[in-house]
């Protein structure tokens, strides 16, 4: 397939700027694939997720933590210059993106500020086609925590606020290192997951640091050329365990996110339950893990629209989102959901 059969005209109006007043209040667009027919799509309010997973489902979250990951400072020369923070390759390492009128050249220093007055100084250490790497003089996440500020996505258009530092993040979040959230977890409040619970539904984390790559667009018109960014991801043994023992018992792996999903096929491919992933799901794709994904609607030609085609199927997503432009859906991390079944698992 092409770049082009993931293009999509939406209007700008439906991308959400702000979250609603309560997590649980967005809406959910099932979308049951039908064999030789089309796809059946089911308007719900989110809360009424609770009829579509049964006893004995088990729901995998990514619990990974935002980190303020975007940095203000000056060049040796005096000009301005931003970093955003790809992902942390060590203690005081990290690649970045960098918005300058001229990027600084290996081995010169940006000198980085906040609002107090404090400065440190980051060192300019490499480059690999794509992202910098920096070297911090102390640990990484010590300095975000001081100097760094939220990153929202680059289409919402607000600077962030005190409301974006609680929304921007999921209610299980708990290790730091994502530069952007896990956007479907971000539905869920606590009580909806004690609602689960005691419905007997059962859930599991994952770890994988979504890092600012998410957003890139693919530019290869062929996506055989694409080359796909690299995030870090671990999945605790007891997660495997309860994942096989949901599938013996004939339940369904349902992943919160394309991030807990990619962790999951990740490991299904390597069997490595940690490092780093840059596994590149597109049509074709053979899942061994996950058998209904819940996710946010994504950005056109991006890789995350070709991991839910690959997953439900090319024409049903196309219906889908067609028909959640339709019915006035809201798009991107703040946005309204879809619960998606592979074509073969449409058991409810």
């Amino acid at each position: 397939m092409q770049l082009s059969d993931f293009n999509y005209d939406l209007p700008p109006n439906l991308i959400a700027q702000y979250p609603l007043a309560n997590r649980t209040d967005s809406r959910l667009l099932e979308v049951r694939p039908g064999g030789m027919e089309a796809a059946q799509l089911v308007d719900r309010p989110f809360r009424e997720i609770v009829n579509l997973i049964n006893p004995g489902d088990l729901l995998v979250f990514n619990d990974t933590k935002v980190i303020p990951a975007r940095l203000h400072g000056k060049k040796e020369t005096g000009g301005n210059v931003e970093l955003l923070i790809e992902r942390i390759s060590e203690d005081r390492q990290a690649w970045v993106q960098i918005r300058a009128s001229k990027v600084p050249k290996t081995g010169s220093i940006m000198h980085i500020h906040n609002h107090a007055g404090e400065t440190f100084p980051v060192e300019m250490i490499g480059y690999d086609g794509r992202f910098y790497e920096v070297r911090f003089p102390e640990n990484v996440l010590a300095l975000l925590e001081r100097f760094g500020e939220l990153p929202l996505p680059p289409y919402i258009e607000h600077q962030p606020n005190s409301d974006d530092a609680q929304r921007y993040q999921t209610v299980i979040a708990k290790n730091p290192g994502a530069v952007a959230a896990p956007t479907a977890g971000l539905h869920f409040d606590e009580a909806m997951l004690r609602q689960l619970k005691e419905l007997g539904v059962q859930q599991a984390a994952v770890t994988l640091h979504v890092g600012a790559g998410t957003f890139t667009p693919v530019r290869e018109e062929d996506l055989s050329k694409h080359k796909m960014h690299h995030e870090w991801f671990s999945i605790p043994p007891e997660t495997l365990t309860a994942i096989e023992a949901v599938h013996q018992q004939g339940g369904r792996v349902i992943a919160v996110g394309t991030t807990s999903l990619r962790a999951l096929e990740s490991q299904a491919l390597t069997q490595k339950t940690r490092g780093e992933t840059n596994l590149f799901i597109t049509p074709g794709f053979s899942f061994k893990t996950v058998d209904c994904l819940l996710t946010n609607f994504h950005l056109p030609k991006s890789t995350l629209l070709m991991l839910v085609s690959a997953f439900a199927g090319v024409d049903n997503i196309r219906a889908a989102y067609q028909h959640a432009i339709h019915q006035q859906y809201r798009f991107f991390s703040y946005g309204d959901a879809m619960f998606l079944s592979r074509p073969e698992n449409t058991s409810s």
